[in-house]
């Protein structure tokens, strides 16, 4: 099967939390859970970070963030995944620096203090509840195996596939066929998203789905619930 590599974008809705402790004081810090975390047995959770979001005073490009990141990876001996996020809570947008695979919550100051040193400038802090409804955007590198027919699988994760579609929806068409499908298919407790990867020939609009034990059979029972959708 193909690998590819491939940059894109990812947009999903998450409940977001505040980080208020473990950062560098007065700076807003975002916690994104786990979207699957709700379908686990409560026995065998990890009490470990999902996706932490250091929120910038202004806008930080793709490639600060990438180089700036592997640089701290060769550095202190990490593996974290920084990526560029946008934030928006409400009528509220806020830019920073979506970071994964930080390993304790009490290593996500020392993470954040490792970007402070390469010149990011964090935003002061802000007030939101726990579990505060945002639309979360992020600029990041995929993994993909190509399966065919318009379905790719991550090699990291064998639970994540991405399906490609031929047409750009809205995020509020996007949530609403959502809805109708997921009353209208045998496969529960799925998350999905929707997202696109930057290729020579243009934009590719695609969904990213994801499911504990999720087998190929059921993403393309999905898939052509979508495709019927689209056509």
């Amino acid at each position: 099967m193909k690998h590819r590599e491939i940059i894109g974008k990812i947009t999903i809705q998450e409940d977001v939390s505040p980080i208020d402790r473990n950062k560098i004081p007065n700076t807003f810090v975002i916690h994104i859970p786990d979207p699957l975390a709700e379908y686990y047995n409560s026995f065998s959770e990890k009490n470990v970070p999902n996706s932490i979001v250091f929120v910038t005073k202004e806008p930080a490009s793709f490639e600060r963030i990438l180089r700036a990141t592997k640089k701290i990876n060769q550095e202190h001996g990490l593996n974290i995944d920084g990526a560029k996020c946008e934030v928006k809570i409400g009528s509220r947008k806020f830019s920073g620096i979506r970071v994964k695979d930080i390993e304790k919550y009490s290593d996500i100051e020392d993470v954040q203090r490792l970007y402070k040193a390469h010149g990011f400038n964090f935003a002061r802090a802000e007030r939101i509840s726990e579990k505060t409804d945002a639309l979360i955007r992020i600029n990041k590198f995929f993994e993909l195996i190509d399966i065919g027919d318009g379905i790719y699988q991550s090699p990291h994760n064998e639970n994540r596939y991405y399906i490609v579609i031929n047409k750009y929806l809205t995020w509020e068409e996007f949530r609403d066929m959502t809805f109708d499908i997921k009353n209208n298919v045998s496969v529960t407790n799925y998350d999905i998203a929707k997202g696109i990867f930057y290729e020579n020939e243009g934009i590719t609009d695609m969904l990213r789905v994801m499911k504990q034990k999720m087998s190929l059979d059921m993403v393309k029972e999905i898939q052509k619930k979508y495709y019927e959708k689209l056509s």
